[in-house]
Formats: structure tokens, C-alpha cells, sequence
């Protein structure tokens, strides 16, 4: 664990800075760190504010007695330069997901941290920019032939034409957008007259290149994966339908995500994957290559399919996932060696800062 008092520069989007009007009087009076006034969100508060993840990393490292500052960015990069030169961080804790409103700017961000030699948490440029492009880390895990479903790209302004090799049901997706957008029951399709239409949604409306792959019905898996050269698996976490009809077909969506109500009609939960020993280490090796072909380092998790048969396919790599502390990451990592929340962000810093020195 990390022994000295870090100065962290914690990096995020301009519209994700957790408000501290209500902590001026205290600010003045205790502390020039705004953030260390603020207090644990109750459940209700948390399901309606879309910084939750950037406070509950504000507010325990500050409690775990770090030096703490937050940066909203949206496209200034010298704004960053600034920051630095004037608070000096020993590491940036990067939470930024895109930069000047483009998901796939995030990896030219941390290519600037790079240049600038300041430590940061997560993932490398190179993994950024891999993971991002779903159709590259999908013809990358072909080559190592990790199973993952097959696919097609539908660009926007280009003759489509869906390939006679997928086989219905095919599930549309945004090639290079991550947080479930435009994902809903909508998006998967039985026939080409709904495939084309949700491919114009896709390109048209979203105004991104869409990527069309097969629906694998089954068991939906998320594997969370620590480390630079050193792996640490944590435990396959389940998504669970228990008021679904048909929990085969669901697919964690925007809603699945975010709706309370619909999440409430579904019976929609989430916890330790209830497998055998055997399945969940064989999930847990298909993770670990997928980390490792991908080129990930620092933390990802990694969304897998099973269907009926057992077969396990990767659908897609997720650098720098949200760590909220009730998300999907940080729940399973309770399971690691009776770790608490504390214990994952420290992990994060330790390998934020072993990157550069290659441990």
C-alpha cells in the first residue's frame, strides 16, 4: 500500500465536478480542499446525480488522507498543463471518458500525460485507442481466437449491405461509444428491414458508424482485471433478470442500467456470479487473455456472453470502467481478500505509479 500523502490531481469531465456550494462556509473556515467536506450520497441521492463515481473517488482519497484536487476539462489541454504546474501531482487519477465531446479523444489525452511524464491511473494510450474501436479489439481477439461474435461495420455515408455469414438475431450498436448509448430493446433486430432501420438511427441520428454482431442469447458475465504485467482477477460478477420471461434475451441496456422503474419490472440485480469453481476460472482465463491481447494495463472489465452450451464470448473490453463504489467493479473487488473500497483505489494509484517504472 501506498505509506506517504499523495498529491492527486483527479481528472475528469467539466459537467462531472461534484457541487460544494454547500460546503463555502465550512471551505472557509477548515480547509482549502473543497472536496473534503464532502459526505457518503445516500441511496436516493446517488441514483440521480451522474457524478457519483468522481465524488466517492474525491471523497475517499481525500479521507484516506491524500492532498486532492479536481479538474473539469471538456477541451482544453492547457488547462491541464496548468493544473500540473501549479499543484504538482505525484499521479493524475484519470477519469476523463472523452475529450472535446469525442469518446476516442480520451487515449490523446493521456498521450499529453505521457509527454508531460506526470503518473496516471488506468490505461495507456494504445489500449485506449484499441479498446475503444470495437471492430479493431474484435478482429485482435479473432487473431488470438478468443471467441467473440460475428460481426459487421456500418459506416455512415457508405453502401451497406448485411453479410449472408450473421445469422439473426443481430444486435446494433455504436462502433466507438461506450455507457450503453442508443443501446434498448430496439437494437436488436430479427429481420434486415429492422436492421437497416436501426442502422439509420445509429448513423443518422447518434451521428456515429454503427456495429452490427450477433446476439448471443445466454448469461450476461463481467470480469474485473487489475494489473500492468501482473494480473489480478477479481471474481466474475453476474447480471441477474429475476422478473424477466425470458432472461436469455435481456441485455444490460441503457435502461437496464439507469431506469429504476424498468430495472424494478425486470427484477434486475447484479452479484457474484452463482457458477461452478471450473466455469467461473475458465471465465476468468478468457479475461485474462482478452486483457492481455488487448494490450490493457492499470484496470478494465471485461463483458462476456454464455450461451446454453456453455460457450463464453467476449463482447467487448472496457478500459478505465466506472468505480463507483456500488458499481460492478468495485462490489466484486469486496470479494478479493476481504479488500474495502480504500484498498481498490490505492491498488489503482500503485499501479499508476509502477507503470512508468515498468513493475
Amino acid at each position: 500500500m501506498i505509506a506517504k500523502r499523495l498529491r492527486i490531481l483527479v481528472l475528469m469531465h467539466s459537467e462531472l465536478v461534484p457541487p460544494t456550494k454547500e460546503q463555502e462556509s465550512e471551505k472557509e473556515e477548515s480547509s482549502k480542499d473543497p472536496y473534503i467536506h464532502l459526505k457518503k450520497l445516500a441511496d436516493k441521492d446517488r441514483l440521480e446525480t451522474p457524478w457519483t463515481t468522481e465524488h466517492d473517488i474525491l471523497f475517499h482519497l481525500q479521507e484516506m488522507g491524500h492532498k486532492v484536487r479536481a479538474l473539469g476539462v471538456y477541451s482544453d489541454l492547457l488547462k491541464i498543463r496548468a493544473a500540473i504546474d501549479e499543484f504538482k501531482p505525484h499521479i493524475v487519477y484519470n477519469l476523463l471518458e472523452e475529450f472535446d465531446g469525442e469518446t476516442v479523444f480520451d487515449s490523446h489525452v493521456v498521450s499529453y500525460l505521457e509527454l508531460l511524464r506526470v503518473p496516471y491511473t488506468g490505461n495507456n494510450p494504445r489500449a485506449l485507442m484499441i479498446a475503444r474501436d470495437k471492430s479493431l479489439a474484435k478482429k485482435i481477439l479473432m487473431y488470438h481466437r478468443i471467441k467473440t461474435p460475428k460481426f459487421a461495420v456500418f459506416p455512415k455515408n457508405k453502401k451497406r449491405k448485411v453479410s449472408k455469414s450473421l445469422q439473426f438475431p443481430l444486435i446494433v450498436k455504436c462502433l466507438d461509444e461506450d455507457a450503453s448509448l442508443a443501446l434498448s430493446k430496439a437494437s436488436v433486430v430479427h429481420s434486415e428491414e429492422k436492421l437497416y432501420e436501426r442502422v439509420d438511427y445509429i448513423n443518422q441520428k447518434i451521428g456515429v458508424d454503427a456495429i452490427v454482431e450477433e446476439f448471443i442469447e445466454g448469461r450476461e458475465f463481467y470480469v474485473g482485471v487489475l494489473g500492468n504485467y501482473r494480473l489480478e482477477l477479481l471474481p466474475v460478477w453476474e447480471v441477474f433478470y429475476k422478473k424477466a420471461d425470458h432472461p436469455e434475451k435481456e441485455f444490460y441496456s441503457r435502461s437496464a442500467k439507469w431506469n429504476e422503474k424498468y430495472r424494478s419490472r425486470k427484477g434486475i440485480d447484479s452479484g457474484k456470479a452463482k457458477i461452478s469453481p471450473e466455469l467461473e476460472k475458465k471465465i476468468q482465463t478468457i479475461a485474462k487473455k482478452t486483457y492481455k491481447a488487448l494490450d490493457l494495463n492499470g484496470y478494465a472489465r471485461i463483458d462476456v456472453r454464455m450461451d446454453k452450451n456453455e460457450n463464453v464470448y467476449v463482447i467487448e473490453a472496457n478500459p478505465n470502467p466506472n468505480i463507483a463504489m456500488d458499481d460492478e467493479f468495485a462490489e466484486s473487488s469486496y470479494y478479493q481478500d476481504q479488500w474495502d473500497y480504500h484498498d481498490l483505489l490505492h491498488k489503482i494509484l500503485n499501479l499508476g505509479l509502477g507503470w512508468q517504472k515498468g513493475s
